[in-house]
């Protein structure tokens, strides 16, 4: 498994509870762009549109020596999982408080795949904590390699 890019920002914005694997339906010129790398979660997320999964605001630089077919950079793009997942997924969406963000790109295999986790967001006071305990985790490793 190749982890092609993640998503920090979905785990400093939400706690992430529960993890999918879901393939993503991808152009021939998007799949040679993401091979290189250029591909950005930041602001994605996931929504039900007709009982099918759709990723939006993912965003993947056009392949640069595509032609006049590549496709645009933040177009919604179809999820790929079992009717059962997809199912279980929207009920647990439909709950106050929850959401589907992507975590990872990788591939899988010949495959790129997208982890999606179930999240529910952070409050103020709960990011602050997180960047408190950033820091102290920075400070005892700087300590550590002193002491060697």
């Amino acid at each position: 498994m190749k982890i092609i890019t993640d998503n920090r920002k979905a785990y400093f914005d939400y706690f992430i509870d529960e993890t999918y694997e879901a393939g993503i339906v991808l152009e021939g010129s998007e799949v040679k762009s993401v091979k290189m790398g250029n591909i950005n979660l930041k602001d994605s997320f996931c929504f039900f549109e007709d009982g099918e999964l759709i990723l939006k605001n993912c965003h993947i630089t056009p392949y640069e020596k595509g032609s006049v077919f590549n496709k645009e950079a933040k177009r919604d793009r179809k999820l790929l999982l079992h009717r059962k997942e997809i199912d279980k997924i929207f009920g647990k969406v439909k709950q106050k408080g929850f959401t589907l963000v992507p975590t990872k790109v990788y591939f899988k295999g010949n495959y790129v795949k997208v982890e999606l986790g179930l999240a529910r967001g952070k409050h103020t006071y709960d990011k602050k904590e997180t960047l408190k305990q950033k820091d102290i985790e920075r400070k005892v490793k700087r300590e550590i390699a002193e002491y060697r």
